[in-house]
């Protein structure tokens, strides 16, 4: 198994960026999904060259900003995911994203790394354009 792990600096605060971030239903600060369909605590959603895919929303803690979430369904034969998103305020405007993933097998490590990084931009644009003007 391996873990990738990225902790990226936000200048917004902490309960803006988790108000993006909690909104499990949104993606367009994901480059690869146009649409993602809630159904209880899963998400279902096509990724762009990669497929179908399902997750489980494991945590959703408001109070801690500390979002975790597994795929359960995928193309590709994953045997262990489990990815976690932790919010930490530094002031009134900025905030710290820790954003880790387990993945086994590691074959699929630099593709999961490709797009967390492709995501942590995306998510950069959005909170720029919402809380920036």
């Amino acid at each position: 198994m391996k873990i990738l792990k990225e902790e990226v600096l936000y200048n917004c605060s902490a309960k803006d960026l988790w108000a993006v971030i909690s909104d499990v239903g949104r993606c367009d600060w994901v480059p690869t999904i146009s649409k993602i369909t809630l159904e209880g605590n899963l998400r279902h959603f096509e990724m762009t060259n990669i497929g179908k895919i399902t997750e489980k929303i494991l945590k959703l803690n408001h109070e801690s900003m500390v979002l975790q979430y597994t795929a359960i369904k995928t193309p590709a034969p994953i045997k262990h995911h489990l990815a976690t998103m932790k919010i930490t305020p530094l002031n009134v405007q900025e905030c710290m994203l820790m954003w880790s993933t387990e993945i086994s097998p590691e074959i699929f490590a630099d593709g999961i790394q490709q797009g967390m990084m492709a995501s942590i931009e995306g998510l950069k644009k959005v909170c720029q354009d919402i809380f920036n003007g």
